[in-house]
């Protein structure tokens, strides 16, 4: 596991591709956060937040999760600025970006509690913000292998870009929180806070409890990335996004190589 941790912490800081899985595929999910766990450790940053990504019913273990978490680095958060912000992503690895609906911790989450309940999750005070997802990961083939190797390699996760806030989200009906995305121009995808099943309320149960079951509870400010709400969309170095939230704004970004 420790060498698995240290090929792609080593492949991220030399913005290299890895032409595949750099060992054995972790034989479930819970190994799989072994692994992250090793290369947390040795990654040079501070994690402000997780992002949460949504696992296919035929790709799921006997853990019964139907979602994964992986770290977002403080050096990889970025406050979009309302003109175009670059972002890096791995060239020969893989690259996207995701229209995100992102919650911020406002009070610590008790760290005995191990499950949560959607219901028990929107009790526990948080701000709503728009955001995109960097998906990108020095393995190509990372999503195409599964949920243990996505795990394995930080979620697939280099980054999130943060916009404004929508605030009162907990009064306001998710099915109403729309959101589309567009690469060079062409609209790639439409969706919004209830494209994955459960919506936000089940993405911070999950985010919740799972934390709180390896032993990293949630703190205040830490931030939670819902899972893509317009689905994944690859994108390649020199092409921009632009993801538009329905009444509450847009981000432009544009990718970069990593390195």
């Amino acid at each position: 596991m420790s060498a698995i941790a240290q090929s792609f912490v080593e492949a991220r800081q030399h913005g290299r591709s890895l032409p595949d899985f750099p060992g054995q595929i972790p034989p479930d999910l819970v190994t799989a956060y072994d692994v992250q766990d090793l290369a947390i450790a040795r990654w040079p940053d501070r994690v402000v937040g997780w992002k949460v990504g949504y696992i296919a019913a035929e790709r799921r273990d006997a853990s019964g999760d139907d979602r994964l978490l992986g770290p977002i680095w403080s050096r990889a958060l970025w406050n979009a600025t309302g003109g175009i912000d670059e972002f890096p992503i791995y060239v020969g690895g893989f690259g996207a970006v995701e229209a995100e609906y992102v919650l911020r911790l406002e009070e610590d989450a008790p760290a005995d509690k191990l499950h949560w309940t959607p219901e028990e999750a929107a009790a526990l005070p948080a701000r709503l913000f728009i955001g995109v997802e960097i998906a990108s990961s020095p393995l190509a083939t990372i999503n195409q292998l599964g949920p243990r190797v996505v795990i394995s390699d930080f979620g697939n996760n280099n980054g999130l870009i943060l916009g404004p806030e929508i605030a009162d989200w907990r009064a306001r009906d998710e099915a109403a929180l729309k959101a589309e995305t567009f690469i060079d121009g062409q609209l790639v995808g439409t969706g919004g806070a209830t494209l994955l099943p459960g919506g936000l309320r089940t993405a911070y149960a999950f985010a919740l409890g799972r934390s709180a079951r390896r032993g990293r509870p949630l703190k205040r400010g830490d931030l939670i990335a819902t899972g893509n709400a317009t689905g994944i969309h690859d994108i390649a170095v020199g092409q921009q996004a632009t993801i538009r939230f329905e009444g509450f704004g847009e981000i432009r970004c544009r990718a970069i190589a990593a390195g």
